[in-house]
């Protein structure tokens, strides 16, 4: 087999992500690749490929020389990394969307939801008649107004490119701490209206809106013992 199409069939090879019991995926290579260097897998993670082989994420990630390890990132050409643009991939279901704005296919199952630098992207997979297909829908950072937390269940509020209201996304993860992750890595979004504020907010963002009550006390003395050398004096 002559290396080019050893290559695009290391490509086009799907793989299943063997973690805690449960099988999830498929991911491309790329995919597999980007969860590795963002360290949502780790090197001795096992993973399935579409022809029935297991093996770890170190294995794929060393098959093609094209492509360096993520460990070794000074062997890559300055400025060309292709996976750079990834901050975080989590696992989902989608519950429901609500209102027109951005094509979301009616995906069922599995999603992968990737947060990078610029876009929130959804891919996943739709029954189209008797056929299964696979798409992805990306929604601007900038788009996405308002989240709100429920155990492990986000929902979300987008702009639509129209700018005429707000489009709905409920997605269910697989845990609470990934929704809380999740909506972290919004940068955009502040929480609905008359909601909780967002419990998966850093502590130093949560210490920034809200003073410690110390420093409500630290003001209280102060002023009092500003008062009463005003009045020991008589000025």
């Amino acid at each position: 087999m002559r290396k080019d199409d050893k290559d695009r069939r290391l490509e086009e090879t799907l793989y299943h992500v063997m973690l805690a019991g449960q099988r999830l995926g498929p991911f491309d290579r790329r995919t597999i690749v980007g969860m590795r260097v963002r360290k949502t897998l780790t090197s001795k993670d096992v993973l399935e490929s579409s022809d029935g082989r297991r093996l770890s994420v170190a294995q794929l990630v060393r098959q093609s020389p094209a492509e360096p390890p993520p460990s070794e990132p000074a062997f890559a050409p300055p400025g060309r990394s292709s996976y750079s643009v990834i901050q975080a991939v989590h696992i989902a279901d989608l519950l429901e969307v609500r209102g027109s704005g951005y094509p979301v296919p009616p995906f069922k199952g599995e999603l992968e939801v990737r947060v990078q630098t610029k876009v929130l992207r959804i891919s996943g997979r739709f029954r189209d008649g008797i056929h299964w297909k696979e798409d992805r829908v990306k929604f601007p950072l900038v788009d996405i107004v308002h989240a709100r937390l429920q155990g492990n269940v986000v929902e979300l509020g987008v702009r639509p490119p129209s700018d005429d209201g707000l489009q709905g996304l409920r997605l269910t993860l697989r845990t609470r701490e990934s929704a809380g992750e999740l909506v972290e890595a919004l940068p955009h979004t502040v929480p609905w209206p008359g909601s909780e504020p967002l419990a998966g907010r850093s502590g130093r963002a949560t210490r920034m809106r809200k003073p410690p009550a110390w420093a409500g006390l630290a003001v209280l003395a102060t002023a009092g013992a500003v008062a009463g050398w005003l009045l020991v004096y008589g000025l």
